[in-house]
């Protein structure tokens, strides 16, 4: 309207008004004078009314008459041109609302003269709708006029007129109508409503109405009136009127305002004395018409039905029914009666169709229908309506089954021509269209050969008619064929899911609104929504009412309901329309189940799974449940419909098959119910088994669909189920059998492979389908957590019975059996870990019998979820949670224990990974369980297989890794147990030495934790120790009197000790060194007391086994180690296996005595201890095994490390509370303290302090110190003269100890010295002798030399010499700070020395023993190497030198003539010179002697009187001429400056003959002096061995050699001071010895060089008279000097009567020998003097 009035609204209208005025007076001035003068005033009129008024629209209105005018003339004119202009300007001041009533009426009256001509008609309609739509202001007769115009314009010649007329009057309708709807509202504060009056004849005006109603009032009678063909009332001037057309517009009144007939009773009036009569009179031809019947039956011809009519009342009544059934209950009983009557088969079909159509009209409005079941069913004497609505739509699709129109059947091929392959009945199907070679298959519904297709009629919830529409067909229409089917399928699906949802929701309100209540009065016990319903049937008494509505409902419909569905299941070849008919059956399940009604709730579930199961099946499992209601026929209007069974040809693909599961059926589904209806023992079971049972199933995909609706109800509605879960799990069981799912992880159904085995064959369609079903099936175990325990209880039942049928199944065959029961309990008792107290005990005490099963699979499954429920009721998070509920945690874990009693190997396997993942996920918090977890784990023996070992140790790894800290100390025993049996399982090397590894992990915790442990242990002690007293019964534990955290270690040491004697070496190995790890590391935190056991019970008992077990171990070389281990040659005989046991052992336990000796010595049997240590030590040493005994030396060693402990008062003030442990190196000694060990950890620190401050170790004297070395010195010697004797026969299994083992032995005596020190006496220095020369002179195997050996060339001491001269070194270090009564050792150290320098040209004897020298031994020649002894020898020479140096002036060594005795063994090696062994040798010995002669010849002299030295000289004499005058010829490869060096030493022994003998030739016997004058001459002279060429001659005549010896020689010619007459007599012999010596040479001089003539003489010899003349001349020059009475005369004739020789040698050809002959002639001019006075005769 703002639109209209707007200022530039009004002016547009007011320029358009005057616009059209102008037209019309333009197109009037000729032919029409009186309109234009009219239409021209009409301009000015508009002008002075837009001048004169503010509220131009409403003066406009006032004056519309006078406005008006114009255009009615022209209209009057009958000009077309005209009239369209004017009809046009009269519509816009309508539009704008501007005409009065009055005017309104003038128009109308204009229009009818208009239509009364037949001009314009379209436009008149269209300004008629224009004037009654804008405003109200046309009302009464006007508007009855303007009606009739428009029903008149409809029955005009021109079609499209007639149209438009028709969508007028039926605009026109409505306006009216609607008036009223506004006029109420207007009005609908007044509440005083007229009461209306019901017989009101007066039909002409009904005062009580409001105008507009009193319009719509009279309409709607007079419509009915006309339909009735009876005159009107109120429209006055109708010419004609059709039925379809008054019966149309009475349905669009009726259905678009029913408010208008509910408000105003005049209208309910009209509705039940006009509508309702018209209605039934009008159906009578349609009621009496029977189709076929020949009219001769009935005396007057049956009115033949007509279809528009017919079609057009039914819509009227579905109108009536669905908007005014509670003013027309009686009525629409009629109507309902007639609609049902309509379905009969011998109505025409299109009128079975358009009935169908109504029906599914009602079917959607579920609570009309509770309207139905309330006013006819539940009333006593009525017609049962609301059943027989039901009932009839049954039997009409049945009908339609049973009767096939022709063309209908499937025999008929539609296709045309045959199609390829049939289905299984041999029939074509219809319903396959041959398209390119594919088949498409119409979804239809087939039936005993009878085929019908299914249309899509409407979608779901709506009834969209199709022939109900038809409003322009006159002949009845063809129906499709399946179009009623398809109608009256959709009319019950719509039916069952309205009326479910509506009281579902009903029923879902009542339960809240009770919820509420109850919530006030206590807590929910349920969740609302699933809430069975019997349990609060008794809170429900506000709602008894409905409860019966909706009992009555159910009732009156589920039979019917399920004929109809269960016959349409079976024929349906549509998968949408089977799952459709599924939903229904499943809702309408349901729904009886929650409202209780037990019999209906089984059979739809019957139905369902009847469905679900092939149809032999079906019969076998369902017949009984059936029975009750097949039998049964239901009475639908007086016909019997009997319940059709179920076609066995059924069109369905194939899309599984399936072995059935054997003799099973009957068994599940016929005992429940002879219990349920015969009530016979359910014991007696029918053994009989149908033949088709046990072929193959084949499963359509429809039976999947049921399967999976049955999966759906069970899932959705599981707590109503009750009793009849027996039959759901039951049927569930045979699909899940016949698909081949077998349960997965968590009892989930999983598809299993396609290779089960020929019976099970699945499509791809069905493949995927399976994860699908798999997943619901799941699920629905997992919805049981919402049932209440009652129905939880059913459903556990109906499981376990299932089981124990499988387990009779499956005993003594291997078949595979049905698992689906265990499956699925193990998925129930998942969900409900909340409550799982309530079924625990049913439920694992069946799975323990599972467990128990021969059948392997099915144990396997009853393992599988027995432990599945265990780890998830562990796991899951109770209230109060399991640490807070012991109880619970044990009845949880207690099953766990049970499966140990099992003997299979897969349900110990199966237990055991439980275990291992409950103590992945759960260890910290087992608290009490654990004595039950660890005993599982012990349970394992060791005959049960490699996995199940290595299973349960996994899980021992991981509570030791993870769970010590968090487990009850008391455990902690049990740990070791289980620890220490899986060491001694002979299964798996790995385990057990892992297992070992793991006891040292523990001995570690316990130490870490030893504090806590101990406090936590003594507590329970104390707790224990009060039950034995109250019981009066002793406290019995192993090791008792120690204290409980002793005991635990004694348990962990007994473990270990236990396994260092298993059979398997490598165990041994590894136990023996975590045993003494363990004892090293961690015994500080054992009671002093309790060592005394560790020593006896433990350590030595070890040591007996071991040494028992290796003394008779077997010598036969073991091949290889299992399997393909190659083993080393040194470990190939059990016999050296068990040697490194022994060796590990003893070393142990000698470690454990070295470190913690202090602690020991206080126990009080030390002694003994030691003894018995020793003795083993002993046996070990002198066993025939290398390295036992070897080690056991070293044992030895590590022992003797020990220093005597300090005396009290030299202590330092504060004792360390931590010593620093000093490696332990072989040779040393190491000091250790206190003998306490290292300790780790501070946290120990009292500890630490308890042995240093709170009990200081008792000091043993020193006496017992030293018997305990004396013990231990004669230990080694023992060893020592077992081990160095030399064997008694040579044969060839001789046992030579070996190098590394005689070293140890010697290398163990300094220690070993140091502690008896004060008392080694001269007898033990002979003892040690022997051993040491012993075991030097033991040879080597020629296997072993090449390691030990030196090679021949090398000059170095095997290990075992050094350790030798070591051990004298050590000796003689001793000796010489120790007491006069020690150095007589002396000389008996050189003795020993000095034996071993005779070795160097004369090796040692070993007993009989054959050696071969290195040099020429091929190594496997020899069985045995002797050593190079010469480095040895000369080492030991060396040091006699060394020593000698130190001690020659003493008196022991004077006395003992150990210079002699030096130069008696050197005169060996000097003897042999070239001929000895080494060329070293004898310059050593050389220098050796040396060395010792500038010592001992001065101390020599000292004592020349005491004659001690007297037998030395002659030796000594002998010595220096073996050596300077060898026999042995040097060798030919001799080089020459070898020889010059070789010359040098001999020029060096004259020297010292020249020093330090010859000047004190006083103090020396003469013969001595004899013998080296004569030695000396013979070496001044020449000698020329014969064998050199002349070429070497010139050197190898030792020209050095021989001038130092004349040198020397002429030295003591003339010593001026001659002290004594014994002195000069050595001058005198030497000169005459000189002088006759230089004849010599000048003669051979003189002679050589005549007979060379020209040849010059070898240099060597004109050296050599070089050096003689200058000797001449020199000689004659000390001659001078010397006092004349000192000078023999007989000297000087010699040396004149060398004169004429000198000139002799004038002749030489040698300028050298003339110049030197110049120096010796010049002198001899002194001896020229005048010859004296001749004296004749000899007188002067």
């Amino acid at each position: 309207m703002a639109g209209t009035s707007s200022p530039e609204a009004v002016k547009k209208l007011l320029e358009n008004m005057q616009g059209d005025l102008r037209a019309l007076s333009l197109e009037c001035r000729k032919k029409f004078p009186p309109v234009k003068e009219a239409a021209e005033s009409g301009i000015i009129k508009v002008k002075t009314i837009a001048a004169r008024n503010a509220d131009i629209l409403a003066a406009l209105k006032e004056n519309s008459s006078e406005v008006v005018q114009p255009f009615l003339m022209g209209c009057g004119t009958k000009e077309p041109k005209i009239t369209q202009l004017c009809l046009a300007a009269i519509q816009r001041l309508m539009s704008h609302e501007v005409v009065s009533e009055v005017a309104a009426g003038n128009i109308i009256n204009m229009l009818w003269q208009l239509m009364e001509n037949s001009l314009e008609e379209l436009k008149l309609l269209q300004t008629v709708l224009v004037l009654l739509t804008t405003n109200t202001v046309v009302h009464d007769e006007a508007l009855s006029k303007a009606i009739v115009l428009c029903f008149r314009l409809h029955f005009t010649k021109d079609n499209i007129t007639n149209n438009t007329a028709a969508a007028t009057v039926r605009q026109v309708v409505t306006v009216v109508f609607e008036r009223v709807v506004a006029e109420d509202e207007h009005y609908k504060d007044n509440i005083g409503q007229p009461a209306g009056i019901q017989g009101n004849s007066n039909r002409r005006s009904v005062s009580t109405l409001r105008p507009c109603a009193k319009d719509a009032y009279m309409l709607f009678q007079d419509l009915c009136q006309l339909v009735n063909a009876d005159a009107p009332y109120w429209l006055v001037g109708m010419t004609e009127m059709t039925r379809t057309f008054g019966l149309e517009l009475l349905e669009s009144v009726l259905n678009d305002f029913p408010q208008v007939f509910l408000q105003h009773q005049e209208f309910s009036f009209l509705l039940k004395e006009r509508v309702c009569p018209l209605v039934i009179k009008l159906f009578s031809p349609n009621i009496k018409f029977r189709q076929g019947s020949s009219t001769s039956s009935s005396p007057a011809p049956v009115e033949k039905p007509y279809f528009p009519i017919c079609m057009r009342l039914l819509r009227v009544v579905s109108v009536l029914i669905k908007q005014f059934y509670s003013l027309l209950v009686t009525e629409c009983e009629i109507f309902l009666s007639l609609l049902v009557k309509f379905l009969d088969a011998d109505k025409p079909q299109w009128l079975r169709a358009v009935a169908v159509e109504s029906i599914h009209r009602l079917c959607v409005q579920p609570q009309l229908l509770r309207s139905f079941c309330q006013s006819y069913d539940m009333k006593q004497h009525s017609t049962k309506v609301f059943r027989d609505i039901v009932n009839a739509l049954g039997s009409f699709i049945q009908s339609l089954f049973l009767v096939p129109n022709t063309g209908n059947t499937a025999t008929t091929n539609q296709a045309g021509g045959s199609l390829p392959g049939g289905t299984t009945s041999g029939q074509t199907n219809p319903g396959m269209l041959g398209m390119g070679g594919g088949v498409t298959v119409l979804p239809a519904f087939e039936y005993r050969g009878t085929w019908i297709p299914i249309l899509s009629v409407s979608t779901q919830g709506t009834a969209k008619a199709t022939y109900l529409e038809m409003l322009d067909k006159v002949e009845p229409p063809t129906i499709p064929e399946g179009y009623a089917m398809s109608v009256a399928f959709h009319s019950l699906l719509d039916l069952v899911r309205g009326i479910t949802n509506m009281i579902e929701e009903e029923l879902g309100q009542v339960e809240t609104d009770n919820q509420i209540t109850t919530e006030v009065q206590s807590s929910p016990t349920q969740s609302s929504d699933l809430q069975d319903f019997n349990s609060t049937s008794d809170q429900t008494d506000k709602e008894p009412v409905s409860r019966a509505v909706w009992e009555e409902m159910v009732n009156a419909c589920w039979c019917g309901l399920l004929a109809a569905l269960s016959l349409l299941l079976d024929a349906s070849t549509d998968e949408a329309a089977t799952e459709n008919i599924l939903k229904a059956e499943l809702t309408m399940a349901a729904l009886c189940g929650k409202l209780g009604l037990v019999t209906s709730r089984d059979a739809f579930i019957t139905a369902i799974c009847k469905g679900s199961l092939p149809p032999h099946y079906a019969l076998t499992v369902l017949n009984t449940t059936t029975a009750a209601l097949s039998g049964k026929s239901y009475s639908i209007q007086g016909q019997n419909v009997q319940m059709i069974s179920p076609s066995s040809e059924s069109h369905q693909q194939v899309v599984a098959v399936g072995q059935p599961l054997a003799l099973q059926p009957q068994g599940t589904v016929m005992r429940i119910q002879q219990v349920k209806a015969e009530g016979e023992n359910p014991g007696e079971r029918v053994q009989h088994c149908s033949r088709g049972l046990l072929l193959p199933s084949k499963l359509t995909s429809k039976n999947i669909q049921c399967m999976r609706t049955l999966l759906n109800l069970a899932h959705c509605h599981g707590a109503v189920l009750g009793t009849s879960w027996q039959l759901v799990l039951a049927t569930l069981q045979h699909l899940v059998w016949i698909l081949g799912l077998k349960p997965g992880v968590g009892g989930a159904l999983k598809p299993g492979r396609a290779v089960e085995g020929p019976s099970t064959v699945l499509t791809t369609a069905v493949m995927t389908d399976l994860p699908v079903i798999s997943n619901i099936l799941s699920r629905l175990f997992e919805s049981s957590q919402y049932l209440d325990d009652v129905s939880l209880h059913h459903l556990i039942n109906a499981l376990c019975s299932l089981s124990l049928e499988a387990m009779d199944m499956a005993y003594g065959n291997n078949k595979e059996p049905s698992l689906f029961a265990v499956a699925k309990l193990l998925e129930t008792g998942l969900v409900n870990m909340h409550r799982i107290e309530i079924l625990w005990r049913p439920l694992t005490g069946h799975l323990l019998e599972v467990c128990q099963h021969p059948n392997s699979r099915m144990r396997e499954w009853g393992a599988e979820a027995l432990t599945s429920l265990i780890k998830a009721g562990l796991t899951f998070n109770h209230d109060p949670p399991l640490s807070q509920n012991q109880r619970l945690q044990l009845l949880l874990l207690n099953p766990l224990k049970e499966l140990s009693n099992i003997n299979h190997p897969d349900i110990r396997l199966k237990q055991l990974e439980c275990v291992l993942q409950i103590l992945q996920s759960q260890g910290d918090s087992l608290g009490p369980g654990w004595p039950l977890v660890l005993g599982v784990m012990g349970a394992i023996r060791n005959d049960q297989g490699e996995s199940l070992i290595r299973t349960a140790f996994q899980c021992l790894q991981l509570v030791v890794t993870d769970f010590l800290p968090t487990m009850p100390c008391t455990c902690l025993q049990i740990v070791v147990d289980v620890a220490g049996s899986f060491g001694l399982h002979n299964q798996e090397l790995n385990i057990s030495l892992t297992s070992i590894g793991l006891l040292w992990n523990i001995s570690d915790y316990f130490f870490q934790r030893g504090e806590i442990i101990e406090k936590e242990l003594n507590r329970e002690e104390a707790l224990l120790q009060k039950q034995a007293e109250e019981k009066g019964i002793t406290l019995n534990r192993p090791f008792h009197p120690a204290p409980p955290f002793d005991c635990l270690w004694l348990c962990l040491y007994a473990k270990l000790g236990e396994l260092c004697v298993d059979p398997r070496p490598a165990v041994r190995k590894s136990a023996g060194q975590t045993l003494f790890s363990t004892i090293g590391a961690h015994g500080t935190l054992l009671q002093h007391s309790t060592w005394h056991t560790v020593i006896w019970k433990v350590l030595f008992h070890l040591l007996d086994r071991v040494r028992e077990s290796s003394t008779t171990a077997d010598k036969e070389k073991i091949e290889s180690g299992g399997g393909n281990i190659l083993i080393h040659h040194s470990r190939d005989t059990a016999e050296k296996q068990w040697a490194e046991t022994w060796v590990l052992t003893l070393a142990g336990v000698a470690r454990i005595f070295n470190t913690r000796r202090y602690l020991l010595q206080s126990l009080g049997d030390f002694s003994q201890a030691w003894d018995v240590l020793l003795d083993h030590i002993q046996s070990a040493a002198l066993s025939k095994n290398s390295e036992v005994s070897l080690a056991a030396l070293k044992s030895f060693q590590e022992i003797l490390q020990i220093v005597s402990p300090v005396r009290e008062t030299e202590k330092p003030d504060t004792p360390p509370a931590i010593n620093m442990p000093v490696p332990v190196l072989l040779g040393t000694v190491t000091a250790t303290g206190l003998g306490r060990s290292f300790m780790r950890t501070d946290s120990v620190g009292e500890r630490i302090g308890k042995y240093n401050t709170t009990e200081p170790p008792i000091i043993t004297d020193e006496i017992e110190d030293l018997n305990l070395w004396w013990a231990a010195w004669n230990c080694w010697f023992r060893i020592g003269s077992e081990s160095t004797k030399p064997p008694a026969s040579s044969d060839k299994m001789t046992f030579i100890p070996s190098q590394p083992f005689l070293t140890a032995l010697i290398q163990i005596f300094p220690a070993l010295y140091q502690h008896i020190k004060t008392g080694f006496s001269m007898d033990d220095l002979q003892k040690l002798g022997l051993i040491l020369h012993g075991a030097v002179s033991v040879p080597i195997s020629s296997d072993a030399s090449p390691f030990i050996l030196p090679s021949y060339t090398e000059a170095v001491l095997t290990s075992l010499q050094e350790a030798v001269l070591t051990a004298l070194d050590v000796l003689q270090k001793a000796i010489c700070v120790g007491s006069e009564s020690m150095q007589i050792m002396y000389p008996a150290i050189f003795d020993q020395l000095l034996s071993f320098v005779e070795f160097s040209c004369k090796p040692p004897q070993y007993g009989q023993l054959e050696t071969k020298h290195i040099a020429n031994a091929k190594y496997n020649q020899a069985e045995w190497v002797a050593l190079n002894y010469v480095p040895f020898a000369e080492r030991s020479l060396e040091v006699v030198v060394d020593l000698y140096q130190k001690t020659a002036c003493h008196k022991a060594v004077v006395n003992e003539r150990v210079l002699e005795n030096i130069i008696k063994t050197l005169r060996m090696p000097l003897g042999l010179k070239y001929a000895c062994p080494s060329e070293s040798t004898w310059k050593l010995a050389v220098s050796s002697l040396l060395k010792v002669l500038s010592i001992g010849l001065p101390v020599a002299r000292q004592h020349a009187s005491s004659g001690k030295f007297d037998s030395m000289w002659p030796e000594l004499a002998n010595t220096f001429e073996n050596f300077l005058f060898t026999k042995s010829s040097p060798p030919d490869n001799l080089s020459i400056q070898e020889f010059q060096r070789n010359e040098n030493i001999d020029v060096e022994v004259v020297q010292l003959i020249s020093t330090e003998i010859l000047p004190y030739a006083n103090f020396i016997p003469k013969d001595f002096v004899g013998q080296i004058m004569t030695m000396l001459n013979k070496g001044s002279i020449h000698s020329q061995p014969s064998s050199f060429t002349e070429a070497e001659i010139d050197i190898r005549m030792r020209e050095e050699f021989s001038k130092m010896c004349f040198e020397t020689l002429l030295q003591f010619s003339f010593s001026n001071k001659v002290t004594t007459p014994q002195e000069g007599y050595i001058s005198r012999m030497a000169l005459s010895v000189l002088l006759k010596r230089s004849q010599d040479v000048l003669y051979r001089y003189i002679e050589d060089e005549r007979l060379s003539g020209k040849c010059p003489l070898p240099r060597q010899q004109v050296t050599e008279i070089i050096f003689v003349l200058k000797a001449v001349s020199t000689l004659i020059d000390s001659l001078k000097k010397t006092q004349p009475e000192n000078v023999d005369a007989n000297t000087w004739a010699q040396v004149i009567a060398l004169y004429p020789t000198l000139v002799e040698c004038i002749t030489c050809s040698s300028s050298e020998v003339c110049s030197a002959l110049k120096e010796a002639l010049v002198p001899f001019k002194d001896f020229m003097h005048p010859p004296a006075s001749k004296v004749q005769n000899g007188e002067t």
